[in-house]
């Protein structure tokens, strides 16, 4: 009866065929060409979102400057005056941002500062992913004034 047992262990084989990997390889590859399209798609959304709420931040610190200062920073002194006093002016009571720097939009450019604006008394926008005025999706400009 012992000896039947070891034989039993012995000649059992252990691990996975081929054909089981395969059939596993084939189901995971399917799986991520359904779900990873999906998440790209939100990647784009979500940097636009972030874009938002930088230029809402902007706005905010922007109106703050604007009650010490009684005025906007001009399109020269830009968001830089945020974080760094603008020269010859007393009133300045920053920095504005917690942060020493002011961030690049989510696609790495610089946001667009200008005032006075066409649209307001400022307008701070970025040009998207395409880094082109215009454009549609992830390519759509995010703007200070809509």
């Amino acid at each position: 009866m012992d000896y039947i047992m070891r034989n039993r262990t012995i000649g059992s084989r252990e691990g996975f065929t081929l054909i089981e990997l395969m059939v596993v390889m084939i189901i995971l590859g399917l799986l991520a060409a359904l779900v990873v399209p999906r998440m790209f798609g939100r990647i784009g959304q979500a940097k636009q979102n972030s874009a938002r709420a930088q230029i809402e931040l902007f706005g905010t610190a922007l109106d703050s400057l604007r009650l010490d200062l009684g005025r906007y920073p001009t399109t020269a002194e830009g968001l830089e005056s945020l974080v760094t006093q603008v020269s010859g002016i007393d009133q300045w009571n920053g920095p504005y941002l917690k942060k020493i720097e002011i961030p690049l939009d989510p696609w790495n450019n610089p946001y667009i500062y200008e005032s006075p604006g066409k649209y307001g008394d400022y307008d701070l926008y970025s040009y998207g992913a395409d880094r082109a005025e215009g454009g549609e999706g992830e390519n759509a400009d995010i703007v200070s004034w809509k």
